[in-house]
């Protein structure tokens, strides 16, 4: 069993002071069983960051630099037509906010677009869309679902890469993208006055005038998942959000409720292995046959564990 923790570095201020407080007893005698193997360093130019790409290699997927085919996984977890043989993307409404040498996009947790603006947004651009020949699908959590073969292949960059920053150096600028980079474009000038952005701007919200394509490719065929992989996003929220008491609590919940059963499985001999990983590298621990000096000196160590997660 392999088990990946991502966010697992505390980045703000508030985190990394509460990382010193950090109590994990199970993580803490689980570590002291394993042995540090596999250390991987995100390149931060790339499309993916690393979290993505480890997950999903955990999960059988294509790896490919910004060709990882998320999208195509939702569809064929939604069961739709063709999941496995189509090209599919996350399209993610957003707001643009077009400077003289640069376009910044809004963090989508400063957007604040709700499901309901969002349908209304996509069934306005649906028509659009299906002139290049993509579908719009439901949405999943904010993003507009959508098929087309313009998606087939084309490597783009993750929303985390280009959220809350300019988004010039992670546009898709190839030529297959070109209708791609025409419908943002439209969207823009169609939104404008849309009565979604008129309440919104009433609200004092910012308007959504563009979208972000993420999730980009397809399902190798006959494609099924592997079990024995648990994969956790846990600290992902209270890490953006430097809430130390939150990241707090969700590593201890993390240590009672997934690494608990990894060290008992651990103490009994089974293959366990656990992959930290964090905004710039990741550390893998497998579990390996040691020697009697080896296990007794492993017993008495006790892991500085907020040394550890600022590798990370």
């Amino acid at each position: 069993m392999h088990t990946l923790i991502t966010h697992a570095r505390p980045l703000g201020p508030h985190c990394q002071q509460a990382s010193a407080t950090l109590q994990l007893p199970h993580l803490t005698a689980l570590l002291r069983l394993l042995t540090a193997g596999e250390r991987r360093v995100d390149p931060q130019d790339s499309l993916t960051p690393l979290h993505e790409t480890l997950e999903a290699q955990a999960l059988g997927l294509p790896a490919e630099d910004g060709l990882l085919p998320w999208a195509a996984l939702q569809a064929r977890q939604w069961d739709l037509p063709d999941a496995s043989g189509a090209a599919w993307a996350w399209l993610t409404p957003c707001h643009w906010q077009v400077n003289a040498d640069h376009v910044r996009m809004a963090a989508p947790a400063d957007t604040e677009i709700s499901d309901e603006e969002s349908a209304t947004l996509m069934e306005t651009m649906r028509a659009y869309f299906a002139e290049d020949g993509i579908a719009l699908h439901r949405l999943h959590a904010g993003n507009w679902l959508a098929s087309g073969e313009v998606f087939r292949d084309l490597p783009t960059a993750s929303l985390a890469r280009a959220s809350g920053g300019s988004v010039d150096h992670w546009l898709a600028r190839s030529a297959q993208a070109a209708p791609l980079r025409r419908l943002q474009n439209e969207m823009q000038m169609l939104t404008y006055s849309h009565p979604v952005n008129d309440a919104r701007t009433a609200r004092r919200l910012l308007p959504v005038n563009s979208f972000w394509i993420s999730g980009t490719g397809s399902l190798p065929p006959a494609y099924v998942a592997p079990a024995s992989i648990q994969i956790h996003h846990d600290l992902q929220v209270a890490t953006a959000q430097d809430d130390a008491q939150a990241w707090l609590g969700a590593w201890q919940a993390l240590d009672e409720q997934a690494v608990r059963p990894m060290l008992e499985r651990a103490k009994n001999g089974e293959a366990v292995s656990l992959t930290l990983c964090g905004e710039q590298a990741a550390q893998t621990f497998t579990l390996q046959p040691r020697g009697f000096l080896s296990r007794l000196t492993g017993h008495f160590a006790r892991p500085d564990l907020g040394a550890l997660l600022q590798t990370l």
